[in-house]
C-alpha cells in the first residue's frame, strides 16, 4: 500500500516523519532525474549519481559512498524504488555526519551510539557483553526462554531480535512498565504485519525512555542490520545500568556534595557525569592522585579501578594488583576482584586496556549498583522532598526532554531546565518545526561564555514564539537564561502543540490553508468514536471521565479495529483498573505508530496537555493512512472537511495562559 504524502508516494510512516515537505519534493525530483537518465536505477548506481545531494555529495567521496553501500547491502543489483532511495540517503547522511564528528562535544557519551551515527561496524566485545546481559535478565522470561541463552559467538541475537519481542522485553527490564506486555505480539510465528507492529512499538517506546533512534526504522530490524540493532540494545541496557544514578532513587548521592546549591547542580548532571564524580569521590580517599574524566583513556591502565575496588571491597583485595606493571595483568586482577565482589564483568581485560568507553561505563555502573560505598542520610533530605506540583513539573520535563531528543539534534538533552538556558536547543527546535524561521546569523553557537550572548539567543526564541502566536505574557529571554521552570515548560508545551498542529495541517489537503485548532481535534475524536455506535464522549481535554481510559480505547479501535483486544480491557472503576487501561492505551497507540511521550499517570489524572497530544497523535497517524483505509474505518475526506468547516476561529488552549502566568 502507498500513502500520498505531500503528493509523493511513501508508505512507511517512519520515512514520512524524517523529511519536511520541501525536502521530500526535492529528493523526489532528484530520484526521478536519476532514473530517467538510465532507464532504471540499482543500488550500485547510487554512489556515482548522488554527488549533487546535500551533505551526502558534499561530505563523502564516490568511493566512500560505494564502500558504505557495499558493506550495508547484500545485493547491489537490486532495483531502487523511491522509499529505498530515501533510506539509502538517510543512511549515507548519517555516515557523513559521523565521519565529520559533528556533535561530539555536546552529545551525551552514554547515548552516543550507532543508531545516531550509523557506523556500519560492530564491536564483538560489546555484542558479547550485551548478549550476556540479555541472557542474565531475560533467561527466565516465559516467552524468550526457549530462545535463550544466546551464543555470543554467533549472530543469533540479530535473528531473535527480528520479531521485536526481545527488544520490547528488554525495554521493560530497563524501565519497568514502559510497555504493556499485553500489547506485544507473541505468537510462535508472526506474520509480517504483526512483526512490524512489534518493531513500531519498541522504537516508539525506546524514544519514550530516552533512546536516540534517528535514522532507524522497522525495516532495519526485519533485515537484521546488526549495527543498528546493537545500537538500540546498547542504549536500552545503559539506561538500565545508569537508572540508579539519580538522587531520588539513590539519596546517598548527597554525600558527594555539600550544600543545597551543590545538590541542585548534581541533579542537573547527566548520569555518566554523576558516575565519574562518584568514582573520583572514592579515589580521593586513596593514594591515587589523578582525576578520572572519561571511561576510556583515563582507565586504560586499570590503576583507578584497582584503587576504587580496594575502597569499596577491601576484604577482596589482592596486594599484587597495584604492584604489577603490565596493564593487561592489572586489568585481569581487577576483574578477579570484581568477580569476588559478585559484580558482572561486562568487559574483558582487553576491553579495559583498549579503553572501550561503552563497556567501561557499563562496568563502573554495575559496580555502583552492586556496592556504592555511600552512607545513607540520617534524616530525609529536604531538597528531595517534592510536592504534587513539583512531581507534575518533573513528569512534563521528562516528556518534553524525550520529545526534543527525538527530533534528532546533535546536542543530547539531559535536563531541560539546564540545557535550554543558552537558547541554542530551542532555536534548533523552532527551526525544525518551522524551517527557515530562525535568523542563524544573529544566533550564538555553544559553547557560550558571555551571559549576554545567551540572552541574545533566548530573546530571539521569545521573538519567534510571539511570531508563531504563542501566549508569552510576561516572558522575556532572560527568564529562560535564569532557568524559570514554569515559563520554560509553558514555552515547550506551546512548541510541541504547534508542531503537532502544523503536521496535521500539512498532511491533509482539505484544510485549504486553515489552521488546525484544539476544537478540530476534539470534534474529530468524538466523531470517530460516535461512528462506531458508542455513546462515549470527550467534553474537553480535561474531562475527568477520561480517567478510566475507555474513550481512548474506543478511539483507537475506531481508527484501527484490530488493535484493541477488548478481553483485556477493564471497566476502569478502581485505581488499579484505570492503571491497566492507561498502560494498555499508551502501548497500543505506540504499536500502531504514534510517537507519544506521556505516562499512564497523565491519563489517570487527566493532564490536559498530554491528553491533547495523545489525541492529536492518534489523529495524525490516522490521516497518514491511505484514503481507502480511512474510509474503511468509517469516515471520508468530505466528512472531515465538513466537520472542520464548523470551526471558524482558533482556540487558545486553557493551560497556555495559565502556565505562562503562574
Amino acid at each position: 500500500m502507498a500513502g500520498n504524502y505531500f503528493g509523493v508516494l511513501v508508505s512507511d510512516p517512519w520515512l514520512q516523519n524524517q523529511f519536511t515537505q520541501v525536502e521530500l519534493r526535492s529528493l523526489k525530483s532528484h530520484f526521478l532525474t536519476m532514473r530517467r537518465e538510465s532507464g532504471s536505477l540499482t543500488l550500485g548506481d547510487l554512489p556515482s549519481r548522488m554527488s549533487k545531494l546535500k551533505n551526502v555529495g558534499e561530505n563523502l567521496t564516490e568511493e566512500e559512498r560505494a564502500a558504505f553501500l557495499h558493506d550495508s547491502y547484500q545485493n547491489l543489483g537490486d532495483e531502487v524504488d523511491f522509499e529505498l532511495f530515501l533510506r539509502v540517503y538517510l543512511n549515507l547522511q548519517g555516515h557523513a555526519t559521523s565521519r565529520m564528528g559533528k556533535g561530539a562535544k555536546n552529545s551525551s557519551a552514554f547515548l552516543k551510539s550507532p543508531t545516531s551515527t550509523l557506523l556500519h561496524t560492530i564491536s564483538e566485545s560489546e555484542k558479547a557483553s550485551y548478549v550476556g546481559h540479555i541472557n542474565n535478565y531475560l533467561g527466565e522470561d516465559s516467552f524468550l526462554k526457549k530462545f535463550l541463552p544466546i551464543d555470543p559467538s554467533t549472530n543469533d541475537l540479530f535473528e531473535i531480535a527480528k520479531d521485536g519481542v526481545l527488544i520490547c522485553k528488554l525495554i521493560n527490564v530497563a524501565v519497568p512498565g514502559t510497555i504493556d506486555e499485553r500489547a506485544i505480539n507473541t505468537k510462535t510465528v508472526l506474520n509480517p504485519w504483526e512483526r512490524n507492529e512489534n518493531h513500531t512499538l519498541c522504537l516508539n517506546s525506546a524514544k519514550a525512555i530516552g533512546c536516540t533512534v534517528v535514522n532507524i526504522g522497522t525495516q532495519d530490524f526485519i533485515e537484521g542490520r546488526r549495527h543498528l540493532v546493537l545500537g538500540v540494545i546498547s542504549q536500552i541496557i545503559k539506561i538500565q545500568l545508569l537508572a540508579d544514578l539519580d538522587l531520588k532513587k539513590t539519596p546517598q548521592l548527597v554525600e558527594l556534595v555539600g550544600d543545597n546549591q551543590d545538590v541542585e547542580e548534581l541533579m542537573s548532571l547527566p548520569p555518566e557525569k554523576i558516575l565519574l564524580r562518584w568514582m573520583n569521590f572514592h579515589l580521593k580517599k586513596t593514594e591515587y592522585k589523578k582525576t578520572v574524566t572519561n571511561f576510556s583513556s583515563d582507565v586504560k591502565d586499570g590503576e583507578a579501578y584497582a584503587y576504587l575496588l580496594n575502597v569499596l571491597a577491601p576484604e577482596h583485595s589482592n596486594p599484587s594488583t597495584l604492584v604489577v606493571r603490565d596493564p593487561f595483568k592489572r586489568a585481569t586482577l581487577v576483574l578477579e576482584h570484581a568477580d569476588r565482589m559478585g559484580c558482572k564483568r561486562y568487559l574483558t581485560a582487553k576491553d579495559i586496556v583498549e579503553g572501550s568507553p561503552n563497556l567501561n561505563l557499563a562496568f563502573v555502573a554495575h559496580i555502583f549498583q552492586h556496592r556504592n560505598g555511600l552512607s545513607t542520610p540520617e534524616k530525609p533530605v529536604s531538597f528531595l522532598e517534592i510536592s504534587p506540583d513539583e512531581a507534575q513539573i518533573s513528569r512534563e520535563e521528562s516528556a518534553f526532554r524525550f520529545w526534543i531528543n527525538s527530533l534528532g539534534f546533535a546536542t543530547y538533552i539531559n535536563n531541560v531546565f539546564e540545557d535550554v538556558r543558552n537558547g541554542w536547543v530551542l532555536l534548533e527546535a523552532l527551526d525544525k518545526v518551522s524551517p527557515g524561521i530562525v535568523n542563524w546569523k544573529a544566533a550564538n553557537k555553544p559553547p557560550i561564555k558571555m551571559p549576554f550572548k545567551k540572552v541574545e539567543n533566548c530573546n530571539q526564541v521569545v521573538k519567534i514564539g510571539k511570531q508563531l502566536k504563542f501566549s508569552l505574557v510576561n516572558i522575556a529571554g532572560n527568564d529562560i537564561v535564569q532557568g524559570n521552570k514554569k515559563l520554560i515548560l509553558a514555552f515547550l508545551w506551546q512548541l510541541m502543540r504547534f508542531n503537532m498542529l502544523q503536521l496535521l495541517k500539512y498532511l491533509r489537503s482539505y484544510s485549504l490553508g486553515k489552521e488546525f485548532t484544539d476544537s478540530d481535534i476534539l470534534d474529530w475524536a468524538n466523531t470517530k468514536v460516535k461512528s462506531t455506535g458508542s455513546q462515549t464522549c470527550m467534553k474537553s481535554f480535561k474531562d475527568k471521565s477520561l480517567s478510566d481510559g475507555i474513550f481512548f480505547l474506543e478511539l483507537l479501535s475506531a481508527v484501527q479495529p484490530r488493535v484493541v483486544n477488548w478481553r483485556l480491557v477493564t471497566k476502569g472503576q478502581t485505581d488499579e483498573e484505570k492503571q491497566m487501561n492507561a498502560t494498555y492505551i499508551i502501548s497500543i497507540a505506540r504499536k500502531i505508530g504514534c510517537s507519544i511521550f506521556l505516562l499512564p499517570e497523565d491519563i489517570i489524572e487527566v493532564n490536559q496537555k498530554m491528553i491533547l497530544t495523545l489525541t492529536a497523535s492518534i489523529m495524525y497517524w490516522f490521516f497518514k493512512q491511505p484514503t481507502e483505509d480511512q474510509r474503511s474505518c468509517g469516515s471520508s475526506d468530505s466528512d472531515i472537511g465538513n466537520q472542520l468547516e464548523t470551526s471558524s476561529t482558533s482556540t487558545t488552549y486553557d493551560t497556555e495562559s495559565e502556565s505562562s502566568t503562574d
